[in-house]
């Protein structure tokens, strides 16, 4: 049973994502893979289907009441993936055990205890933990246990600004609590491949880790944020998507087995257009229109749906735009194909006087 820890204390470069299809491609493979979810959000054990909600028994239980890993095992939708779910209640854990002798050794006694357990009708061929964003006692029970890390990084400015201490705690536990820990390789997530931006961080990554970072590049894909809210892998939810054949190249590679990888462009866009996306044309805000009240903007709400803001000057007793029913004139030559009326509307500006506000009327010829 081999383990890996996939493991960054930056939140959002991609350590749930990366377990869950990882995990899926090498189930896909043959292989049967135990998801170990060590990060008290719960992402991981949701994205593989599971009510975080209404769990009898998580990890918690395995950390703090040495319950047997076995009993905490749930099957997931997609075969030969089998989960170890976490929620809420795992946040209290690293208080609960601060003072437990061999605190750093609770996940991988376990894990030990499951690869003997004749209880335990399956026979693991690889576990795969997803750690939380931090480096804290859960992360170092993850280091303690595992066999090797695997790095998920995302291709932005910060993307290295935390590897020096996730490295300086990786030689710590290998040093003391560790010895046969390595470093599997790093992973560049959610990769815009017509940046440039992508690019020049890429190529920091590899000038600091030549030999660790893998070949294969996860490139951003709506599929990979839209398969968690059907509670599937991307290999269940879109199993022809770009996001899955980046994770089907990702898990080739980690497991050793050639496959060919196709090179991806890392600019779609030229310098020059580029440069034009992020300046505004001095024509353009010549010709711009000065409103008395800004225009409402759309955000999303906590559903995740987006909404129109209602205008913020409508609060400060300002005058608003109005839309205004214009009536045109009769047109002056008679158009035989213009046989009703028509009515224009048109948005204009209003102006206070000091009798209040009133609304120029704009006429109009049709």
């Amino acid at each position: 049973m081999y383990i890996r820890a996939i493991t960054n204390q930056k939140g959002g470069v991609g350590k749930t994502t990366t377990s869950v299809n990882v995990g899926a491609a090498m189930a896909e493979a043959g292989l049967k893979v135990l998801l170990i979810d060590l990060d008290p959000q719960g992402n991981l054990s949701t994205h593989v289907g599971l009510d975080i909600y209404n769990l009898e028994l998580t990890l918690y239980d395995v950390l703090t009441q040495d319950r047997p890993l076995v009993d905490v095992l749930l099957p997931t939708g997609h075969e030969n993936l089998y989960c170890a779910p976490s929620n809420i209640d795992l946040s209290s854990a690293e208080m609960e055990i601060v003072t437990t002798v061999g605190r750093e050794t609770i996940l991988k006694e376990a894990l030990e205890t499951l690869a003997n357990d004749p209880k335990c009708p399956l026979d693991f061929d690889t576990v795969l933990i997803d750690c939380p964003p931090s480096l804290g006692l859960l992360s170092i029970n993850a280091l303690v246990a595992a066999d090797e890390l695997i790095v998920p990084m995302q291709t932005e400015f910060f993307a290295l600004q935390g590897m020096s201490k996730l490295m300086e705690t990786y030689e710590l536990v290998k040093k003391r609590l560790n010895a046969k820990l390595r470093i599997g390789g790093i992973v560049a997530c959610r990769m815009d491949t017509r940046t440039r931006l992508s690019a020049e961080v890429l190529d920091d990554i590899a000038g600091h880790f030549p030999e660790l970072l893998f070949k294969t590049r996860i490139r951003q894909n709506v599929k990979l944020a839209e398969a968690p809210s059907f509670g599937q892998t991307v290999i269940q939810y879109a199993p022809d998507s770009n996001g899955a054949e980046d994770y089907r190249n990702l898990t080739a590679e980690i497991m050793g087995i050639t496959r060919e990888i196709p090179e991806e462009p890392l600019a779609g866009l030229g310098e020059d257009e580029e440069e034009e996306l992020e300046e505004v044309a001095p024509e353009a805000a010549a010709d711009e229109i000065e409103l008395d009240s800004p225009i409402p903007r759309l955000d999303p709400d906590i559903n995740g749906h987006r909404e129109r803001k209602p205008d913020s000057s409508a609060a400060e007793g300002k005058p608003q735009n109005a839309i205004v029913e214009v009536k045109p004139e009769a047109p002056k030559a008679a158009n035989p194909a213009d046989d009703g009326e028509v009515t224009n509307f048109q948005t204009v500006a209003p102006k206070e006087n000091d009798g209040g506000t009133e609304s120029t009327v704009v006429e109009t010829n049709s």
